[in-house]
């Protein structure tokens, strides 16, 4: 592990007459805050001042707020790299409301919008352009947008880039390759939760240049950290239904290792509850988009998913996120009951907990080794056929896309070597194995929950927290009041 890229933010004076007066005015103004985040100001300013910039946050900090507010200031296309459709929607709808010039362009448009944004473009009149990762692969598109030269490049989620994070994604690796053909303008890469590797990866990746760092820590002090330990899966589905019926009020989001159990769990808690849906990425796009937005106005109360659902949500008032299978991460973990009590107020991560949940998860982290022959079949490919289409190389070689673009990515990394790309792929799948044994230990531990979180994040907080199961329990409190306002029995 590298050391440290950072030494976090101290709190620091939130006096805003040290900030450039139209800055303020903007943030007055046309965002209606009085005063600045911790930490947005600097953000803010390091990218005004052409620097790169890597910014991790919690969620609810004001992260999209760091990109949007100078590029109203400054001359020139701000474009950024976004992985969720309705994510973009969101924030472009936001943006519009404000009489910020803003659009997304996307494969859930029909021709006639992805025509009007073009050309939107071309004549200058947008300030922010939203983009999915997969564009890029689209040469003719990615032509359009050099010519226009944009003046920021923003990678939103940006773990996602890495190969140690908690949620990597294959086509967040060209993003270096973009920066370069859009002659590598000034770039802010923005997170809520990444180790000192996964920062050193963000700044490699995306060919950094004399980068700030801002840290403003991990602390999420409103949301309270519990584990209930079950035998088997009728144990698990008896305590959810328990849980359900104490809390009839507030959002309910519940993660689910796969796409099966998503939809069977749905289809059982359908059977007892009003308000129940379900989401993954098999869905069609507009049904994703749909299931996302009926959410956010209340009108599925409980959801079901897989991690594919919930990445920079626009929906502050989530009161509880259960696991009722175990992440893969504790990054993983983190970042998803990140997305509770974004408004600030109480809300509660409950982590459903057997100890084959984890051993399920550590076959599917063997099941994705890519060894050194077929790397070595890979590389001869190739070689013989540089302009090979990858849709087609995975199918004769019976790999998935995700899993070809990875080991492609492994070759690049190791010059070609077919041996020294399985080697790095075998030291990340132990990596993974690592993560995988830090979640078991978070769901086992007797300790402070929200001390090992912080710790294994970097944070050098030292518990009790008083707000996780077992602080509570040493306490002697007989009993918690829930996000919900009832109380429940502490064992």
């Amino acid at each position: 592990m590298p050391p440290p890229l950072y030494t976090p933010l101290a709190m620091f004076d939130l006096h805003t007459e040290r900030s450039p007066p139209d800055l303020l005015h903007q943030l007055r103004h046309r965002f209606g805050f009085e005063t600045f985040r911790h930490g947005q100001r600097e953000v803010m300013d390091a990218v005004l001042a052409k620097r790169d910039v890597l910014a991790v946050m919690p969620t609810g900090q004001g992260k999209s707020l760091c990109f949007q507010l100078p590029a109203t200031l400054t001359p020139g296309l701000t474009v950024v790299i976004s992985p969720l459709i309705a994510l973009m929607k969101d924030q472009v709808d936001a943006l519009r409301t404000r009489g910020i010039t803003a659009s997304a362009y996307h494969s859930g448009q029909s021709q006639l919008e992805r025509d009007r944004v073009l050309q939107d473009m071309r004549l200058g009149k947008l300030r922010l352009l939203y983009l999915a990762p997969e564009r890029m692969q689209h040469d003719w598109f990615m032509r359009q947008v050099r010519l226009v030269g944009p003046s920021l490049l923003v990678v939103d989620e940006a773990h996602c880039i890495s190969h140690w994070g908690h949620d990597f994604r294959p086509d967040y690796l060209r993003l270096g390759e973009l920066r370069r053909q859009l002659d590598s303008p000034p770039c802010l890469a923005l997170t809520a939760t990444a180790t000192a590797r996964v920062q050193q990866d963000i700044h490699d990746k995306l060919e950094f240049r004399q980068p700030l760092t801002v840290i403003t820590g991990f602390r999420r002090p409103n949301l309270r950290f519990a584990v209930e330990i079950c035998s088997g899966k009728n144990e698990k589905f008896r305590i959810l239904e328990s849980l359900l019926k104490e809390t009839p009020t507030g959002s309910k989001l519940i993660y689910c290792s796969t796409r099966r159990h998503v939809e069977e769990l749905a289809q059982s808690l359908g059977k007892h509850h009003s308000g129940v849906s379900y989401y993954h990425a098999g869905l069609a796009d507009d049904l994703r988009v749909s299931i996302h937005e009926r959410f956010v106005k209340d009108e599925i109360r409980i959801l079901v998913a897989t991690n594919a659902f919930g990445m920079g949500i626009d929906k502050a008032d989530v009161r509880f996120v259960y696991h009722y299978d175990a992440a893969d991460s504790l990054d993983s973990y983190y970042q998803e009951v990140g997305r509770a009590g974004r408004d600030g107020e109480k809300a509660e991560a409950i982590l459903f907990y057997r100890r084959e949940d984890i051993g399920a998860q550590a076959f599917k982290t063997a099941e994705g080794k890519l060894d050194a022959s077929l790397l070595e079949e890979l590389a001869e490919r190739v070689a013989a056929d540089p302009a090979a289409e990858a849709e087609e190389l995975a199918g004769e070689m019976g790999l998935s896309e995700r899993k070809l673009t990875s080991a492609l990515q492994r070759l690049e990394d190791a010059n070609g070597s077919a041996q020294a790309a399985a080697e790095e792929q075998e030291r990340y799948r132990l990596e993974r194995r690592e993560r995988l044994e830090q979640m078991r230990a978070y769901a086992e531990t007797s300790g402070c929950r929200r001390e090992l979180i912080l710790r294994y994040l970097g944070d050098d907080f030292a518990g009790p927290c008083n707000t996780c199961d077992n602080c509570e329990a040493r306490s002697g409190r007989p009993s918690v009041e829930t996000a919900g306002g009832t109380r429940r029995e502490v064992v």
